[in-house]
């Protein structure tokens, strides 16, 4: 009898309510492939932009959101040594992670710690590795060096802050709330955090001076780039990952999108000479023939959660389900969140 799964899909683009949930075909594991029961799967604020219809690498719909799951191995191919059924592990996965079941390669496969909940393991993946990425591949941090983070209280926010401040760098954040700003700086090792509703530009220049920040994080475009362009020390770096601003509310506006990625700031070359200022772009589902580096980073991120130096930051967990995952999605959309959302199959009901 063929073997199927339920998941929850995008089927048409729309609020949040558009998501269904379907039984589907679950396909047997290619040679080199695991199938893994999802305990639980990290929401991100990408996925709010596929089902807008707003995020460019997507499959064609119907198709499952979902970057990162965790979960235990239930079958493997015939290639397969490495994992075993009944190992606990989690998983990078381009799109599908909104599943009860999922077929993923094993190269993106990563052990965890066994006593990390699934919940936190699930939670670790996309924003830590993204993190990493940012500070250690792309802006090529150093201790000593000043880190802006914008959205610090977000799920990769959260990471960053962390990192950078283990790292000894100082790290200056912004986030919406008052709640968050006392949890980066308290919690997380941030030196100071304004409100990124407010003038934050001026709050920085006015603790640091004019031009002082070596590296800003930016996941948000528009005029917060300008912003960060003109914080930027000799030598400064812009790590870009993220256009949060196309997507202020629960529906796609194509002329807030338009607004958001006109507003903001192209860049010729030569600008970047005089003021002697970088910019760079992470994407983790692009990095092609170096995705070597995340096989060396996840050790060293489960490695520091174990001595308990990092932590995933979990606001909520909602049902692995659909109704669940719509919940997940509008408490993204609303900011509401201080650190990452998860779908988790032990809150679910059949």
């Amino acid at each position: 009898m063929a073997r199927t799964t339920r998941a929850i899909r995008i089927e048409r683009l729309g609020p949040p309510e558009a998501l269904v949930e379907r039984e589907i075909p679950l396909p047997d594991p290619g040679p080199d492939e695991v199938h893994l029961r999802v305990l639980a799967a990290g929401v991100n604020f990408a996925d709010l932009l596929m089902r807008a219809g707003l995020y460019g690498t997507v499959p064609p719909r119907p198709f499952s959101p979902g970057f990162e799951v965790a979960g235990v191995v239930e079958r493997t191919g015939g290639a397969v040594r490495a994992w075993q059924p009944g190992d606990r592990v989690v998983a990078l996965l381009r799109h599908g992670g909104y599943a009860r079941d999922v077929i993923v390669p094993a190269r993106q496969l990563f052990a965890c710690p066994q006593s990390l909940p699934p919940e936190s393991a699930a939670a670790v993946p996309v924003v830590f590795l993204t993190a990493w990425v940012c500070l250690f591949e792309s802006a090529r941090v150093r201790a000593g060096e000043t880190a802006l983070v914008l959205n610090a209280g977000g799920g990769v926010g959260t990471a960053l802050v962390q990192l950078a401040a283990g790292h000894g760098l100082r790290v200056i954040g912004t986030a919406g709330s008052e709640r968050k700003r006392a949890f980066v700086t308290a919690s997380l090792g941030a030196r100071a955090c304004f409100d990124s509703r407010a003038d934050w530009e001026r709050d920085v220049e006015r603790l640091l001076g004019p031009r002082n920040v070596d590296v800003a994080l930016d996941p948000i475009g528009g005029r917060a780039t300008a912003a960060c362009r003109r914080l930027l020390a000799p030598l400064g770096r812009i790590v870009f990952y993220g256009l949060s601003a196309a997507l202020p509310g629960r529906r796609r506006d194509w002329l807030r999108a338009a607004h958001a990625w006109l507003g903001t700031p192209r860049v010729h070359p030569l600008s970047l000479v005089e003021p002697n200022a970088g910019l760079s772009g992470v994407h983790l589902l692009h990095l092609g023939r170096r995705e070597s580096v995340l096989l060396e980073a996840m050790p060293a991120i489960f490695a520091g959660i174990t001595r308990g130096s990092l932590r995933p930051v979990i606001d909520r967990s909602f049902p692995l389900d659909r109704d669940g995952a719509v919940q997940a999605h509008v408490y993204l959309h609303e900011r509401r969140n201080l650190g990452k959302v998860v779908l988790s199959s032990a809150a679910s009901t059949d």
